[in-house]
C-alpha cells in the first residue's frame, strides 16, 4: 500500500472520510461533527494530513485531494492502485492467450493482432502502476 495511505487509520482516518465527503469545512465542524476532546485533535489530525498530501487548506475551510481515492480500488480493507488493476486484468488475459487460446499456427493475423494489443497495452498499464505507486511513496 502507498506510504501515505498507510497513515490513514483511526481518527485519521475518520477525518479525512468527513472532509472527503462534506468539504470544504472547517476545523470546528470537524471536532464537532466526529465528537473530538478538543480544537487541538482536530487540528493535529489536519496537519498530518496535510503533511501527507491528503488534504489542502482553502478559503471556504479544508478540502480534500479526490484524486487519491478516484485512483484506487478498494478490495475490503485493501487499497489497489486502479493501474495495478488493469494490469492484473491485462496480464491475465495475456496469459489466457498464449495458454488457452493459442492457435496452431501463430501467423493468424487476428492472434498476432491481438497479441501485440494486450503486449502493448499491459507495458502501458504497468508503466502507468509504478508512475502512481512511485508518486505516493
Amino acid at each position: 500500500m502507498p506510504a501515505r495511505l498507510e497513515a490513514l487509520t483511526g481518527t485519521t482516518l475518520r477525518v479525512y472520510r468527513l472532509v472527503y465527503r462534506k468539504g470544504p469545512i472547517r476545523l470546528s465542524d470537524i471536532q464537532r461533527q466526529l465528537k473530538l476532546s478538543s480544537a487541538s485533535v482536530s487540528e493535529y489530525h489536519i496537519r498530518k494530513l496535510i503533511r501527507l498530501q491528503l488534504i489542502f487548506e482553502g478559503m471556504e475551510g479544508y478540502n480534500a485531494d479526490r484524486t487519491v481515492f478516484e485512483n484506487m480500488v478498494r478490495i475490503r480493507r485493501t487499497i489497489i492502485p486502479i493501474w495495478a488493476t488493469f494490469s492484473a486484468f491485462l496480464l491475465t488475459s495475456l496469459i489466457f492467450l498464449l495458454t488457452l487460446l493459442r492457435p496452431v499456427t501463430f501467423t493468424t493475423p487476428s492472434y498476432l493482432f491481438s497479441l501485440i494489443t494486450i503486449a502493448a497495452s499491459l507495458i502501458v498499464a504497468l508503466y502507468q502502476t509504478l508512475t502512481t505507486l512511485e508518486h505516493d511513496l
